[in-house]
This record gives C-alpha cells, sequence and structure tokens, in this order.
C-alpha cells in the first residue's frame, strides 16, 4: 500500500474535502497496517478516524456506540471476518457504508463482499489519495471499485450464463441505454458527462430513472446488467 504520494490539486467532487469531518472506522486484524493506516487517513482534514478494530465483532460495537459514516473494511479478521461484518451492517446499521481494502481480489472474495453490501472494494496497494476519494465517494452515496477489481468483475459476468438474466425494461430511453452502456464500461459520471455532453447533473438523473426502471440495486449491479444485455 504506498502512503507517500505527492499532493494533486481537487479534479472532481470526490477528491475535495467534505463540509464536516466524516466518522470512520479502520477495520484490520494487522496492527502493522491498522495503525500506520488509521494515522494517515487522520491527516486528512475532513476524516475523522474514531475507531481502529481488529475484527468485525469490534466495528459493530464502535458502530452501535456512536454513528459511523464510513468503515474501511479488511475481509479476512478472526472471530468475525469482514464479509460478515459488512452483512450485519447493511441490516443494522444502513447509514454507515463499508469500503474493503483487501490483499485479496479474486472472484468469490468480489462477489462476496460485494453481495453483503459493501459499497467500494479496493486492493492494498491503492495509494492514500485513491482510498480518501473511495472514502467520500462511499459516504456521498455511490460505488467504487478499483480498476483491477472492475476486469474481474467485468471477466467473471461474461463468463457466465445470460440465459437467466433478467431483461431491460423496454421503456428504456434511448439516453438512458446509452448511460448504461457507459457504466458498463466502466465510465464514472464525469466521464459519462463528457462523452454525451450534458451536465453530471443530468447523468445523475438519468442513472436514477434507469435504476428505478430496471430494479438495479448499485454500479456493481448496473455493470452486470449491462454486460448481460449485451451493452458492453
Amino acid at each position: 500500500m504506498t502512503t507517500n504520494e505527492p499532493a494533486q490539486e481537487p479534479r472532481n467532487p470526490q477528491d475535495a474535502p467534505t463540509e464536516r469531518p466524516l466518522r470512520v472506522i479502520v477495520a484490520d486484524d494487522q496492527a502493522a497496517v491498522r495503525e500506520p493506516l488509521a494515522a494517515v487517513l487522520d491527516m486528512s482534514e475532513d476524516i475523522d478516524v474514531v475507531a481502529a478494530a481488529a475484527d468485525g465483532t469490534e466495528v459493530l460495537a464502535a458502530v452501535t456506540a456512536a454513528p459511523v459514516d464510513v468503515v474501511l473494511m479488511d475481509l479476512r479478521m478472526p472471530v468475525m471476518d469482514g464479509v460478515e461484518a459488512t452483512r450485519r451492517l447493511s441490516e443494522e446499521h444502513p447509514g454507515t457504508a463499508v469500503v474493503v481494502l483487501t490483499t485479496f481480489a479474486d472472484d468469490d472474495s468480489i462477489l462476496a463482499a460485494l453481495s453483503a453490501g459493501a459499497r467500494g472494494y479496493l486492493t492494498k496497494n491503492a495509494g492514500r489519495q485513491d482510498i480518501v476519494r473511495a472514502i467520500r465517494t462511499a459516504a456521498a452515496g455511490h460505488s467504487v471499485l478499483d480498476q483491477e477489481v472492475q476486469n474481474r468483475l467485468l471477466a467473471t459476468v461474461r463468463t457466465r450464463s445470460t440465459a437467466a438474466a433478467q431483461p431491460l425494461p423496454a421503456d428504456l430511453t434511448r439516453r438512458e441505454r446509452e448511460v448504461l452502456t457507459l457504466i458498463g464500461q466502466g465510465l464514472p459520471n464525469r466521464a459519462i458527462a463528457g462523452k454525451l455532453f450534458v451536465s453530471e447533473a443530468t447523468v445523475k438523473t438519468h442513472i436514477n430513472n434507469l435504476f428505478a426502471k430496471a430494479g438495479i440495486q448499485d454500479r456493481a449491479d448496473a455493470v452486470r446488467r449491462a454486460i448481460a444485455a449485451g451493452l458492453a
């Protein structure tokens, strides 16, 4: 995990600090990872690391004691692993977002974490700025996958049969299909706006309408649906 990157000017809303500090928990069973990561994140003016947890039970106890915006979650931990902790948080504390930060990028780990409700998935070769951006993005209610994870997810979906895939509704507009196609290609909202020559606000409106019509749960689900429909 790289932490000595040069500072850069914000280039999109997720690069900019939030209006109030985000309350964050760092969960990792290795103190040599957990403590330096918590210290580095605490240097960001809009992030307040309120706890460092060694397993899922400590995460749940901390979130129950006081509201938390984001948990940065390792997957392989004793007592209660990251997948189970994510599932419990999704059910009991839906206002707390989970961003997975792990060395594991295999299909089973990725799909298990996303199915449990993780809003983001990063591998531990992510830099500090990538991690901070993912925390801000998840806190804002959006999903974030690093490129390695996204590539694995795309490859996994492409190899699976689409026979049982839920078809896209017939009433999707041409623009909504275009947006879904670009999501399936891995483009973020800003890039989609540039491709379609519209504002990011307009893209968000199309995405909201698309998700509502097609019953899409999140961005990862949108990628799967786009591939299954032959749009990506």
